[in-house]
């Protein structure tokens, strides 16, 4: 988030996913979704004049994982493939470099 923090057209807020169990035996689940991703946020682009001249958010989803772990889940994989076929931007980041290499 720090290495992407500085990026004016992008925005990221993370996404913590889990199950808080009360005294009372009662349970919260929260985050987006199962498999969904660390970083939730989107990255503004401008649209060319033949696309209006307006400005978008392209939902942006980006799991990070430590440079000795690679692997993901099975909901993480089809999380990441769902949000990458529907024109998304999805990835696995290991690093800062990789992290910014998905935005750009």
């Amino acid at each position: 988030m720090l290495a992407l923090g500085g990026l004016p057209q992008v925005r990221l807020f993370r996404n913590n996913i889990g199950v808080a169990k009360h005294d009372d035996g009662s349970r919260t689940e929260y985050g987006l979704c199962v498999g969904s991703s660390d970083l939730i946020g989107w990255k503004s682009i401008e649209v060319t004049p033949e696309m209006v001249g307006k400005r978008i958010a392209v939902f942006t989803a980006i799991e990070v994982k430590s440079p000795t772990n690679n692997r993901l889940s099975p909901a993480q994989l089809n999380f990441l493939k769902v949000v990458q076929d529907h024109g998304g931007i999805a990835g696995v980041a290991k690093s800062d470099e990789e992290a910014l290499n998905l935005i750009k």
